[in-house]
Protein backbone atom coordinates (compact mmCIF):
# COMPACT_ATOMS: atom_id res chain seq x y z
CA UNK A 1 0.00 0.00 0.00
CA UNK A 2 1.43 3.36 -1.34
CA UNK A 3 1.77 6.02 1.52
CA UNK A 4 -1.76 8.18 1.64
CA UNK A 5 -1.73 10.99 4.03
CA UNK A 6 -4.79 12.08 5.46
CA UNK A 7 -4.27 15.53 7.06
CA UNK A 8 -6.52 15.95 9.23
CA UNK A 9 -5.27 19.38 11.10
CA UNK A 10 -2.50 21.49 11.39
CA UNK A 11 0.86 20.34 12.70
CA UNK A 12 2.65 23.20 13.82
CA UNK A 13 4.33 22.49 16.95
CA UNK A 14 7.41 23.63 19.12
CA UNK A 15 10.95 22.19 18.79
CA UNK A 16 12.00 18.74 20.16
CA UNK A 17 12.86 18.86 23.26
CA UNK A 18 16.80 17.90 23.58
CA UNK A 19 16.25 15.43 26.22
CA UNK A 20 13.72 13.57 28.77
CA UNK A 21 13.13 13.67 32.46
CA UNK A 22 10.58 10.80 33.48
CA UNK A 23 7.97 10.99 35.60
CA UNK A 24 6.41 14.08 34.56
CA UNK A 25 3.37 15.26 36.29
CA UNK A 26 0.61 14.72 33.91
CA UNK A 27 -1.75 18.43 34.25
CA UNK A 28 -4.31 17.50 31.74
CA UNK A 29 -7.56 16.52 32.62
CA UNK A 30 -9.54 14.60 29.90
CA UNK A 31 -12.95 15.61 31.06
CA UNK A 32 -12.00 19.32 31.07
CA UNK A 33 -10.24 18.90 28.21
CA UNK A 34 -13.19 17.95 26.19
CA UNK A 35 -11.84 14.27 25.48
CA UNK A 36 -12.43 11.05 26.99
CA UNK A 37 -10.60 7.29 26.14
CA UNK A 38 -12.04 4.55 24.79
CA UNK A 39 -13.29 2.04 27.26
CA UNK A 40 -14.62 -1.96 26.18
CA UNK A 41 -18.13 -0.94 25.30
CA UNK A 42 -16.79 1.80 23.04
CA UNK A 43 -14.29 -0.41 21.09
CA UNK A 44 -16.23 -2.76 20.36
CA UNK A 45 -19.34 -0.67 18.98
CA UNK A 46 -16.47 1.42 16.90
CA UNK A 47 -15.26 -2.38 15.73
CA UNK A 48 -18.84 -3.54 14.78
CA UNK A 49 -19.35 -0.21 13.39
CA UNK A 50 -16.69 -0.74 10.30
CA UNK A 51 -17.26 -4.30 10.65
CA UNK A 52 -14.10 -5.45 11.95
CA UNK A 53 -13.30 -8.88 13.30
CA UNK A 54 -9.78 -8.85 14.46
CA UNK A 55 -7.36 -11.04 12.48
CA UNK A 56 -4.72 -12.90 13.54
CA UNK A 57 -2.30 -12.32 9.98
CA UNK A 58 -2.31 -8.47 11.02
CA UNK A 59 -1.90 -9.24 15.18
CA UNK A 60 -4.99 -7.35 15.61
CA UNK A 61 -5.41 -7.19 19.34
CA UNK A 62 -6.81 -3.64 20.91
CA UNK A 63 -6.87 -2.09 24.10
CA UNK A 64 -9.60 -1.60 26.11
CA UNK A 65 -8.33 -0.65 29.03
CA UNK A 66 -8.37 2.95 29.51
CA UNK A 67 -5.56 3.20 32.52
CA UNK A 68 -3.16 1.05 30.28
CA UNK A 69 -3.03 3.77 27.76
CA UNK A 70 -2.82 6.59 30.06
CA UNK A 71 0.52 4.26 32.21
CA UNK A 72 2.30 4.16 28.31
CA UNK A 73 1.84 7.27 27.69
CA UNK A 74 3.15 8.25 30.99
CA UNK A 75 6.09 5.96 30.94
CA UNK A 76 6.71 7.11 27.54
CA UNK A 77 7.44 10.96 29.25
CA UNK A 78 4.91 12.16 26.36
CA UNK A 79 4.92 16.33 26.65
CA UNK A 80 3.47 19.40 24.57
CA UNK A 81 6.30 19.60 22.46
CA UNK A 82 6.27 15.81 21.20
CA UNK A 83 5.34 14.56 17.94
CA UNK A 84 4.61 11.61 18.04
CA UNK A 85 4.53 8.33 15.63
CA UNK A 86 2.32 5.41 16.27
CA UNK A 87 2.73 2.22 14.07
CA UNK A 88 -1.19 0.43 14.25
CA UNK A 89 -3.43 2.62 15.84
CA UNK A 90 -6.20 0.32 15.57
CA UNK A 91 -9.35 1.54 16.74
CA UNK A 92 -7.63 4.50 18.59
CA UNK A 93 -7.20 3.65 21.83
CA UNK A 94 -3.80 4.90 22.70
CA UNK A 95 -3.94 7.35 20.36
CA UNK A 96 -6.55 9.40 21.77
CA UNK A 97 -4.38 9.05 25.45
CA UNK A 98 -1.35 10.93 23.35
CA UNK A 99 -3.48 12.89 21.81
CA UNK A 100 -3.91 14.52 25.29
CA UNK A 101 -0.74 14.89 25.88
CA UNK A 102 1.31 15.33 22.18
CA UNK A 103 1.63 18.36 19.94
CA UNK A 104 0.69 16.31 17.16
CA UNK A 105 0.05 12.51 16.62
CA UNK A 106 1.12 11.14 13.15
CA UNK A 107 -0.43 7.42 13.24
CA UNK A 108 0.37 4.79 10.78
CA UNK A 109 -2.65 2.40 9.63
CA UNK A 110 -1.95 -0.93 7.28
CA UNK A 111 -5.90 -1.77 7.06
CA UNK A 112 -8.14 0.34 5.10
CA UNK A 113 -11.47 0.45 7.45
CA UNK A 114 -9.05 1.27 10.33
CA UNK A 115 -6.82 4.14 8.34
CA UNK A 116 -10.24 5.58 7.51
CA UNK A 117 -12.28 5.22 10.63
CA UNK A 118 -9.71 6.73 12.88
CA UNK A 119 -10.40 10.03 12.29
CA UNK A 120 -14.08 10.10 12.72
CA UNK A 121 -12.77 8.39 16.62
CA UNK A 122 -11.23 11.13 17.16
CA UNK A 123 -13.05 13.79 16.50
CA UNK A 124 -16.19 12.09 18.54
CA UNK A 125 -14.04 11.22 21.44
CA UNK A 126 -11.44 14.29 21.28
CA UNK A 127 -13.05 17.38 19.04
CA UNK A 128 -10.66 19.96 20.60
CA UNK A 129 -7.40 17.89 19.79
CA UNK A 130 -8.49 16.37 15.83
CA UNK A 131 -5.92 19.29 14.67
CA UNK A 132 -3.37 17.20 16.66
CA UNK A 133 -4.04 14.46 14.32
CA UNK A 134 -2.32 12.94 11.05
CA UNK A 135 -3.00 9.47 9.31
CA UNK A 136 -0.60 8.05 7.46
CA UNK A 137 -2.42 4.95 5.52
CA UNK A 138 0.54 2.75 4.87
CA UNK A 139 2.91 -0.45 5.64
CA UNK A 140 4.80 0.52 7.92
CA UNK A 141 7.67 -1.31 6.83
CA UNK A 142 7.39 0.95 3.48
CA UNK A 143 7.58 4.16 4.98
CA UNK A 144 10.64 6.19 5.01
CA UNK A 145 9.73 9.87 5.51
CA UNK A 146 6.43 10.73 7.42
CA UNK A 147 4.66 13.78 6.76
CA UNK A 148 4.88 16.93 8.68
CA UNK A 149 7.33 18.19 11.68
CA UNK A 150 10.10 15.37 12.64
CA UNK A 151 8.56 12.80 15.16
CA UNK A 152 10.44 12.77 18.50
CA UNK A 153 8.84 9.81 19.89
CA UNK A 154 7.47 6.64 18.95
CA UNK A 155 4.71 5.58 21.19
CA UNK A 156 2.96 1.67 19.61
CA UNK A 157 1.18 -1.36 20.80
CA UNK A 158 3.38 -2.86 17.89
CA UNK A 159 2.09 -6.19 15.67
CA UNK A 160 3.51 -8.80 17.21
CA UNK A 161 4.21 -10.69 14.46
CA UNK A 162 6.51 -8.27 12.92
CA UNK A 163 7.14 -5.95 15.86
CA UNK A 164 11.07 -6.24 15.86
CA UNK A 165 11.36 -5.57 11.93
CA UNK A 166 9.03 -2.21 12.05
CA UNK A 167 11.12 -1.26 15.29
CA UNK A 168 14.31 -1.55 13.65
CA UNK A 169 13.09 0.25 10.63
CA UNK A 170 11.69 3.13 12.52
CA UNK A 171 14.53 3.92 14.12
CA UNK A 172 17.00 3.70 10.74
CA UNK A 173 14.48 5.93 9.04
CA UNK A 174 13.46 8.40 11.32
CA UNK A 175 17.02 9.36 13.22
CA UNK A 176 14.52 12.28 14.79
CA UNK A 177 13.30 9.93 17.31
CA UNK A 178 14.70 10.30 20.95
CA UNK A 179 13.05 7.71 23.05
CA UNK A 180 9.90 4.71 22.31
CA UNK A 181 7.68 3.05 24.47
CA UNK A 182 6.74 0.45 22.88
CA UNK A 183 3.86 -2.65 23.74
CA UNK A 184 5.25 -6.17 22.22
CA UNK A 185 4.93 -10.08 23.29
CA UNK A 186 6.31 -10.26 26.56
CA UNK A 187 8.71 -12.84 24.64
CA UNK A 188 10.14 -10.31 22.51
CA UNK A 189 10.63 -7.82 25.45
CA UNK A 190 12.79 -9.81 27.38
CA UNK A 191 14.81 -9.99 23.88
CA UNK A 192 14.98 -6.81 22.98
CA UNK A 193 16.12 -5.75 26.26
CA UNK A 194 18.67 -8.76 27.12
CA UNK A 195 22.38 -8.39 28.20
CA UNK A 196 25.37 -9.96 26.55
CA UNK A 197 25.69 -13.47 28.43
CA UNK A 198 21.83 -14.13 29.31
CA UNK A 199 19.74 -16.65 27.51
CA UNK A 200 17.56 -14.34 25.56
CA UNK A 201 20.36 -12.18 24.50
CA UNK A 202 20.49 -12.43 20.53
CA UNK A 203 20.23 -10.74 17.37
CA UNK A 204 16.98 -8.24 18.29
CA UNK A 205 19.12 -7.43 21.32
CA UNK A 206 22.18 -5.92 19.39
CA UNK A 207 20.59 -4.49 16.35
CA UNK A 208 18.26 -2.81 18.66
CA UNK A 209 21.56 -1.41 20.76
CA UNK A 210 22.96 0.16 18.17
CA UNK A 211 20.35 2.66 17.90
CA UNK A 212 19.61 2.92 21.55
CA UNK A 213 19.91 1.55 25.26
CA UNK A 214 16.66 -0.48 26.20
CA UNK A 215 15.15 -1.25 29.27
CA UNK A 216 12.10 -3.31 30.25
CA UNK A 217 9.02 -1.33 31.67
CA UNK A 218 6.97 -3.84 33.17
CA UNK A 219 4.55 -6.19 31.95
CA UNK A 220 0.81 -6.30 30.75
CA UNK A 221 -2.06 -8.51 31.59
CA UNK A 222 -3.81 -9.99 28.53
CA UNK A 223 -6.56 -9.34 30.38
CA UNK A 224 -6.73 -5.55 28.85
CA UNK A 225 -6.91 -6.68 24.97
CA UNK A 226 -9.84 -7.85 23.01
CA UNK A 227 -9.84 -10.41 21.70
CA UNK A 228 -8.00 -11.62 24.56
CA UNK A 229 -4.25 -12.83 22.88
CA UNK A 230 -3.29 -15.97 23.84
CA UNK A 231 0.55 -14.46 24.57
CA UNK A 232 1.37 -11.95 27.68
CA UNK A 233 3.08 -8.62 26.41
CA UNK A 234 5.42 -6.03 28.03
CA UNK A 235 6.70 -2.86 27.22
CA UNK A 236 10.39 -1.76 26.75
CA UNK A 237 11.87 1.89 26.86
CA UNK A 238 14.46 2.94 24.32
CA UNK A 239 16.24 6.28 24.30
CA UNK A 240 18.54 7.06 21.33
CA UNK A 241 22.02 6.76 21.32
CA UNK A 242 25.15 7.66 18.77
CA UNK A 243 26.10 4.38 17.51
CA UNK A 244 29.09 3.18 17.51
CA UNK A 245 31.54 3.82 14.64
CA UNK A 246 31.20 2.07 11.28
CA UNK A 247 28.79 1.16 8.85
CA UNK A 248 25.38 -0.32 10.27
CA UNK A 249 25.17 -2.90 7.33
CA UNK A 250 28.19 -4.04 7.83
CA UNK A 251 27.96 -4.42 11.12
CA UNK A 252 24.81 -6.01 10.93
CA UNK A 253 26.28 -8.62 8.82
CA UNK A 254 28.42 -9.89 11.52
CA UNK A 255 25.92 -10.17 13.90
CA UNK A 256 23.61 -11.97 11.51
CA UNK A 257 26.50 -14.48 10.80
CA UNK A 258 27.47 -14.69 14.73
CA UNK A 259 23.99 -15.67 15.10
CA UNK A 260 23.01 -17.92 12.83
CA UNK A 261 24.62 -20.85 14.33
CA UNK A 262 24.89 -20.14 18.01
CA UNK A 263 27.01 -23.16 19.57
CA UNK A 264 29.84 -22.44 17.17
CA UNK A 265 32.66 -20.23 18.46
CA UNK A 266 32.87 -17.18 16.55
CA UNK A 267 35.59 -18.78 14.49
CA UNK A 268 33.69 -21.07 13.14
CA UNK A 269 30.77 -18.95 13.10
CA UNK A 270 32.20 -15.98 11.28
CA UNK A 271 34.23 -18.18 8.58
CA UNK A 272 31.91 -17.68 5.49
CA UNK A 273 31.21 -14.03 6.46
CA UNK A 274 34.98 -13.47 6.35
CA UNK A 275 36.28 -15.57 3.62
CA UNK A 276 37.60 -18.43 5.60
CA UNK A 277 38.04 -19.25 9.46
CA UNK A 278 41.72 -18.20 9.51
CA UNK A 279 40.55 -14.54 8.18
CA UNK A 280 37.86 -14.74 11.19
CA UNK A 281 40.15 -15.69 13.36
CA UNK A 282 42.63 -12.49 12.22
CA UNK A 283 39.70 -10.17 12.25
CA UNK A 284 38.53 -10.96 15.83
CA UNK A 285 41.75 -11.23 16.88
CA UNK A 286 42.64 -7.22 15.44
CA UNK A 287 39.09 -6.65 17.38
CA UNK A 288 40.39 -7.45 20.81
CA UNK A 289 37.94 -10.42 20.84
CA UNK A 290 38.53 -14.30 21.85
CA UNK A 291 37.97 -16.40 18.75
CA UNK A 292 36.89 -19.04 21.50
CA UNK A 293 34.03 -16.74 21.88
CA UNK A 294 30.23 -17.20 21.03
CA UNK A 295 28.18 -14.18 19.71
CA UNK A 296 25.50 -13.57 22.93
CA UNK A 297 29.38 -12.97 24.47
CA UNK A 298 29.31 -9.59 22.65
CA UNK A 299 28.38 -6.21 22.75
CA UNK A 300 27.24 -3.96 20.10
CA UNK A 301 30.66 -2.28 20.32
CA UNK A 302 32.26 -5.50 19.99
CA UNK A 303 31.02 -6.40 16.62
CA UNK A 304 31.39 -2.69 15.42
CA UNK A 305 34.93 -3.55 16.05
CA UNK A 306 35.24 -7.14 14.13
CA UNK A 307 33.83 -5.29 11.01
CA UNK A 308 36.31 -2.60 11.02
CA UNK A 309 38.77 -5.10 11.16
CA UNK A 310 38.11 -7.59 8.10
CA UNK A 311 39.96 -5.84 5.16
Amino acid sequence: MAGLLVEVGPAAVGPPRPGVTLGRVDTNDETSAGSRLLGPADVRRLAQGIGLRPTKTLGQNFVIDANTVRRIVRLADVGPDDVVAEVGPGLGSLTLALLQRAAHVTAIEVDDALAAALPATVREFAPQRADRLSVVHADAMRVEALPGPAPTALVANLPYNVAVPVLLHMLETQPSLQRCLVMVQKEVADRLAAAPGSRTYGVPSVKTAWYATVTGAGAVARTVFWPVPNVDSGLVLLQRQAPPPGDRREVFAVIDAAFAQRRKTLRAALSGWAGSAAAAEAALEAAGVDPRARGEQLTVHDFARIAAAHP
